[in-house]
Order: C-alpha cells, then sequence, then structure tokens
C-alpha cells in the first residue's frame, strides 16, 4: 500500500497537463495510446494472440495529425469547419481502422481471426476512448470537464477502495477482482458524487446539478472500466498490463477507469449543451 501510494503522489504533477490543456494534453493523450495499445498488445501475445502493433501506431498517428489539422487550422487560418467537419472525419478513422484491421487478418497462414479483432478491439478500446478527453478540452467548457473525468474516475477508485476496506463484506464480482466489494463500489460511486459536486459548487455553480450527476454515473461507469480491464486480464493471464508506474502496474492499470469516463462526460456535455 506505501508503495501505492507513493507513486500516486508521484502522478500529482501529472495534472498540470489537464491545467495546460490544448496540445499538452493532446501529445499526453497521444503518448497514452501509443503506450497503452502496446500494453494491451502485449497481454494478447501472452495467449497467442498476435494484433498488429505497425497498424495501431500507423491510425494513432493520423489520428492526432488530424486532429491537429483540423483544429489548429481552425483557430491559427481561420479555417471555421472544425465542428463540421470533425464527426465525419473520425467516421472515417474508425471504418479506416476496422478496414485495416481486417486487411491485416488476410494471411490467414500466419494469423487468425482473433489477430484482426484484437487490433481493432484495441484502436476502439485504448485509443478512441482516451481521444475522448482531447474532444472534451475542444468544447466551449471543456477544459473544465476535463477535471470531472480525472475526480469522478480517480475519486471513485479512492473512495471504492476504503469503503471496501472498511466495511465491505459482500463481493461484487469475485471472478474478476476478487477484492472488490458491493459496498466498496457503493462508496466510490457516492463518493465520486461527492468530489465531482464539491468541484461543481466551487468552479462551475452554473451546472452544479450536472456536475454531482456526472460523479454518480461517472464513478459507476469508471468502475466498469476496471472490471472491464480486469476481465481482459485474467482471460490473458497476466496480473498488470506492464511495470510502467510502480505500485500501479501499466498505464492502462492506472487509466482503464478514465478510458471508460472520458467518452460518457463528453457525450453528457455535448447532448446538454453545458
Amino acid at each position: 500500500m506505501k508503495t501505492r501510494v507513493i507513486a500516486g503522489l508521484c502522478m500529482l504533477p501529472l495534472l498540470l497537463i489537464l491545467y495546460f490543456g490544448g496540445k499538452t494534453l493532446a501529445i499526453a493523450c497521444a503518448v497514452i495510446s501509443f503506450i497503452g495499445v502496446t500494453e494491451f498488445y502485449n497481454g494478447w501475445e501472452a495467449i497467442d494472440v498476435k494484433p498488429s502493433r505497425k497498424t495501431a501506431y500507423f491510425l494513432i498517428t493520423v489520428l492526432y495529425i488530424m486532429h491537429y489539422s483540423v483544429f489548429y487550422l481552425d483557430k491559427w487560418k481561420g479555417f471555421n469547419r472544425a465542428e463540421e467537419m470533425l464527426p465525419w472525419l473520425l467516421m472515417f478513422w474508425i471504418v479506416l481502422s476496422i478496414v485495416a484491421s481486417f486487411v491485416y487478418g488476410w494471411r490467414i497462414t500466419e494469423r487468425g481471426a482473433y489477430d484482426a479483432m484484437a487490433t481493432v478491439l484495441g484502436l476502439i478500446y485504448v485509443v478512441f476512448f482516451s481521444y475522448h478527453l482531447v474532444l472534451l478540452d475542444n468544447t466551449p467548457k471543456g477544459y473544465l470537464f476535463t477535471w470531472i473525468v480525472i475526480i469522478a474516475a480517480f475519486g471513485s477508485d479512492i473512495f471504492a477502495y476504503f469503503s471496501g476496506y472498511l466495511i465491505g463484506k459482500h463481493k461484487l464480482a469475485p471472478n474478476l477482482s476478487p477484492k472488490k466489494t458491493i459496498e466498496g463500489a457503493i462508496g466510490g460511486i457516492a463518493g465520486a458524487g461527492l468530489l465531482c459536486g464539491l468541484y461543481g459548487y466551487f468552479v462551475m455553480p452554473s451546472a452544479l446539478w450536472q456536475t454531482v450527476l456526472i460523479g454518480i454515473i461517472g464513478g459507476a461507469v469508471s468502475q466498469a472500466g476496471d472490471l472491464s480491464a480486469s476481465a481482459f486480464k485474467r482471460k490473458m493471464g497476466i496480473k498488470d498490463y506492464g511495470h510502467l508506474i510502480p505500485g500501479h502496474g501499466g498505464i492502462m492499470d492506472r487509466f482503464d477507469s478514465v478510458i471508460f469516463t472520458a467518452p460518457f462526460v463528453y457525450y453528457f456535455v455535448l447532448f446538454l449543451d453545458i
């Protein structure tokens, strides 16, 4: 536990990335995509599934070059078409990712259908989901809501840990994560709602009830992300995706809940036009 706490404190400077936002956040998300998809594919290789790293690396590069071109031309050159073009470009990127992954699986004497499916899964799950932080940052008040993604995800994790430790009795998903409890999950959701509510009260009081709701639902979503990552790891036969962060594992072990929470917050903000 001591190692986890120290490693967690060492990660606090990463909050500066959220503070600066913009290109800094986009670069950080791109780095998370490269490292995260590598860890995810390493897990598949542990059970003899061979996704294409080259395909993933190429498409990550395409995604962020596309983002840079649209948003920064929009800001610097008076392009004024980012909001119009972005949905179409993202749909193109998703289709391109699926097609490229399937083409990779054509060499059936060397690869199987699982190799192609694992490739596209890593692109959508790790890369596209995490890219929603960048999308969120480019909404009118997105720089405020990017903080809520982190607060909801990490807040839920912290409160769930201590709630489970203090009063946890009933197992939540023993086949996926034996230490997680129902009481811990409820405490995590309540804690995420409380923290996001406090953030809303002090930072954006006009959207107080929305921040509380985001915290509650986001806390549940973040736990779903954590359990989903655990399900993959159990099938892969690994304990952690990596060893980059002492006491926490790899990028995917630390950011699995954030990856799930970011799309939820983005679409919540988008649909309610906050």
